[in-house]
């Protein structure tokens, strides 16, 4: 199913980057801004409260100095806070030691009684502020006090208009938000080429890929602008070279089969074509008819064993599996071995124990087959062919050991490969497909299983089979 371009975009490493890119660059900006914005009103209002303190505390010795909080009708003292109260824009409130409002400069609340928590804490000779930003009003409190009497005597509160630093704090706001808004644009163009950069070497890499669609290439992919970069393509080398070596199997295999194939089904051809052009005595039709029979035969072997090992090639995980006794089924086949073993004049044994493992059934009897057959047909005249079972480190072992014509070092490590033959003139005499060891190895594989060859020329060959049950 192929994928809009859109979404192509919107699901690409590098519209992630651009995100990332931009978030790192507004998260930061908006950060910044708000801590300016709070340290700025912070400090505002700190200066503000300091500048008021010390006017009340100019106001607070004129109310001592006039004895004010006893007789308000001092002009003085009144014009002043009036002034006060127009510098500030706001409300001032005097209140004496009984809690009475002596003097409100907006006329309202004379002769009250006000009881707060911040008019209390004046006369315990604290000063007391508050500030609420929504109604941009800041409320100080300071007691009025002699300096010859350690006493409080009053208080004087002062409600003062902080729209100055509010509307400071908006014009902030407004710049913090152009600022932003820069930033996020800045951030969006150099995101996308940023992005663009960094997501270039994985563009090689799926152009190198994409070379390989009309073959494979001579050279291996390099892109190392990145451990990234070099990882992918270092294990896509792997991959290839397993492709490549995959390939050339199959291609030895085809051709193997094709020759194998061919080899008796010439042969059945042309004692056929004799016998049809009547050139075959009557008396020796029968053995013609015994050689195409053998040649038949060995095509249906050849047939079963390709099917063999296609199955485990594409089917292994679908074999089913149960608990099999290794020492009963070896059993068995020595018992069908034994009369072709007499007739080669080779002595056929057995020993060890019942050994169970969980495999195939099928599987394993051919496995050990072949193994045993083997050692048969490549033995000598008064040779023989022992079977081990035996458990060893909680494992189970398997060992078919011959005294037959051995196998030379440097063939050893092929003997296991599809149609390869020690002896290729022997192997035909005895109808050997060449199969039988590339179906034992893979069934081993597909028990989880080891296998290990020893073999010495004119000695014999030991194979065992290690398997982890």
């Amino acid at each position: 199913m192929k994928i809009k371009k859109s979404g192509k975009f919107f699901k690409s490493l590098r519209f992630r980057i651009l995100i990332i890119l931009i978030i790192l660059g507004i998260v930061p900006s908006v950060i910044v801004t708000e801590m300016v914005i709070a340290n700025y009103e912070d400090r505002a209002i700190a200066n503000r409260v300091q500048s008021m303190e010390n006017i009340c505390d100019i106001m607070c010795d004129l109310l001592i100095k006039e004895n004010y909080l006893n007789d308000s009708s001092s002009q003085t003292v009144n014009s002043k806070l009036e002034l006060l109260s127009n510098i500030y824009g706001g409300r001032i409130l005097i209140v004496d030691r009984d809690f009475r409002i002596i003097k409100d400069t907006y006329g309202v609340d004379e002769g009250k009684t006000l009881v707060s928590q911040k008019v209390v804490n004046c006369f315990k000779g604290e000063d007391a502020y508050r500030y609420d930003s929504d109604s941009q009003k800041l409320i100080l409190a300071v007691p009025v006090k002699s300096p010859e009497v350690n006493q409080v005597q009053g208080a004087m509160m002062i409600m003062a208009s902080s729209s100055e630093v509010t509307s400071t704090i908006r014009e902030l706001e407004q710049k913090g938000i152009l600022i932003i808004g820069i930033i996020v644009v800045l951030a969006i163009f150099l995101g996308y080429i940023l992005s663009t950069v960094l997501v270039k070497p994985f563009a090689r890499v799926t152009k190198a890929i994409e070379d390989l669609t009309d073959g494979y290439q001579n050279e291996e992919i390099s892109v190392p602008d990145y451990t990234e970069t070099a990882l992918i393509t270092d294990a896509f080398n792997k991959m290839l070279a397993r492709m490549k070596v995959l390939d050339e199997s199959r291609s030895e295999f085809v051709s193997n089969v094709s020759h194998e194939l061919k080899t008796p089904l010439t042969s059945i051809s042309g004692y056929a074509e004799i016998i049809k052009n009547g050139l075959v005595r009557a008396e020796d039709v029968p053995r013609f008819a015994k050689n195409i029979f053998d040649e038949a035969g060995r095509l249906i072997t050849l047939i079963n064993d390709i099917i063999e090992l296609s199955q485990l090639d594409e089917n292994a995980e679908g074999m089913q599996k149960e608990p099999v006794n290794l020492y009963d089924v070896a059993k068995d086949i020595v018992n069908r071995l034994r009369p072709g073993a007499d007739k080669a004049g080779v002595t056929l044994s057995i020993e060890g124990r019942s050994c169970e493992v969980t495999g195939v059934r099928r599987l394993l009897d051919e496995m050990i087959y072949n193994l045993v057959d083997n050692a048969i047909k490549y033995n000598k005249t008064g040779g023989s062919v022992k079977i081990a079972i035996k458990r060893l480190s909680g494992k189970t072992v398997l060992s078919v050991s011959d005294t037959g014509i051995g196998i030379r070092k440097e063939e050893q490590e092929r003997v296991f490969e599809r149609f390869y033959r020690v002896d290729r003139s022997r192997s035909r005499d005895a109808g050997g497909t060449g199969l039988g060891l590339s179906i034992v190895k893979h069934g081993a594989m597909l028990h989880g299983a080891g296998i290990r060859l020893d073999s010495e020329l004119n000695k014999g060959t030991d194979v065992t089979i290690t398997f982890k049950q």
